[in-house]
């Protein structure tokens, strides 16, 4: 081979040479070509990418913007649907209460009222200015109501019925303990079985076969609306009439000290029996008695879970425990009460009724958690009733700041 290509002549081979340089550069070119053609395929299917890449992206955001453009009034609208559906809830109680009352009150029949078997607080603050808005509400005639309460309470109840019906007429204080505890519930939510009884021997005894029930329990289901907060003070303002109430009289004044204060302290949530409250409780009952005689209104009955406070007696201390009696503790404690230069209690039962009775009161507590409610009540109802008198509200924590 290299004798043959050494004989041919040189232009040949620098022909032959050019041409194989010319290939080379060609196959190059055309190796570069492909290359550029395949980077500018790949550079295409990436930009196509990052273009569908873009366009999903702005369509999960456009949508997630109008999620949120409209989220804010859904949720606003699934509340406000919420919050309608639970005001017609409110409106049904509100209204099936009144219907169950025009119910009970229209035609000619007699009314039993009660019987009442719960706090004296709630009938006091509650209980008897439901009845006077019910008696002015449905134009019921006093002279068709039956009063059934305990302790001889009928004057409390004036204007509302002309017959009243004492409890413990039909009932020992130890039967009603026992049955009274039976039920569970220190309100009347519902009516029970002790309060069935007690009505039909109010009726055999009375000539009542034919009266209506106009049971607390009505009063309960509407105020409940109020106290957890569904209803404003306004619309207890609408369901209640408060009065100034006045002694029965059945206490002779002379067994009492011409003047005196009287005091009334229990256990309850808002006073926790405590030797620390003890303590403090003692001493306000001191620095009292040591500027005029102190009247204790310690019953002595066992009828619920309020306690009185024990004070030893002294000479400027007095117990009215030989005042009352069961069918009348209520009515003497009114009496007495209605008598003193002012009243110190525990704040709940006699001590909403003492500033109604034209007398000073400081209700003292030493948790109001359970009490904010009624507090806001009766400040407001012997603020606006004419001729009650001033009602103090006095926190035992304030006394002692580093307790």
């Amino acid at each position: 081979m290299t004798d043959r290509t050494s004989r041919l002549p040189n232009a040949v081979i620098a022909a032959r040479n050019l041409t194989l340089k010319q290939a080379r550069r060609a196959g190059n070119r055309a190796r570069y070509t492909w290359k550029v053609l395949f980077e500018a395929v790949k550079d295409g299917l990436h930009a196509a990418g990052y273009a569908r890449e873009a366009v999903s992206n702005r369509t999960v955001n456009t949508g997630k913007d109008l999620y949120r453009a409209f989220r804010r009034p859904m949720r606003e609208a699934q509340r406000r649907r919420v919050e309608l559906a639970e005001q017609r809830g409110w409106n049904r109680t509100e209204w099936q209460v009144e219907r169950e009352i025009g119910e009970v009150v229209s035609g000619d029949h007699p009314v039993i009222v009660g019987p009442w078997l719960a706090e004296v607080g709630y009938e006091v603050l509650y209980w008897i200015p439901f009845l006077r808005w019910v008696r002015l509400a449905f134009q019921l005639d006093p002279s068709r109501v039956v009063v059934m309460s305990r302790g001889g309470v009928a004057a409390w109840y004036e204007g509302i019925g002309d017959r009243y019906v004492e409890m413990w007429d039909h009932v020992t204080p130890e039967e009603f303990a026992r049955r009274n505890a039976e039920r569970g519930d220190l309100k009347q939510l519902a009516g029970s079985a002790l309060e069935a009884d007690l009505v039909d021997r109010a009726r055999r005894a009375h000539g009542l076969d034919d009266a209506r029930v106009l049971h607390p329990s009505l009063m309960f289901r509407l105020f409940k609306l109020f106290w957890s907060g569904h209803r404003a003070m306004g619309f207890l303002d609408t369901h209640t009439r408060f009065q100034l109430h006045r002694a029965p009289g059945l206490v002779d004044r002379a067994a009492l000290p011409e003047r005196y204060v009287a005091v009334k302290f229990y256990a309850a949530r808002s006073m926790p029996d405590t030797p620390q409250i003890r303590a403090q409780l003692k001493d306000i009952v001191d620095r009292i008695s040591a500027r005029v005689p102190v009247v204790l209104l310690d019953t002595g009955l066992a009828l619920d879970d309020h306690a009185d406070y024990a004070f030893s007696p002294t000479s400027r201390v007095l117990s009215a425990r030989g005042l009352l009696e069961p069918k009348t503790n209520l009515a003497a404690q009114t009496d007495i009460i209605a008598g003193a230069e002012a009243y110190v209690g525990t704040c709940g039962s006699l001590t909403w009724l003492a500033p109604m009775l034209g007398i000073p009161t400081s209700a003292v507590l030493a948790d109001p958690e359970f009490l904010h409610a009624h507090l806001s009540v009766a400040l407001r109802a012997t603020g606006r009733l004419a001729g009650a008198a001033r009602f103090s509200p006095v926190d035992l924590r304030g006394l002692d700041p580093l307790s």
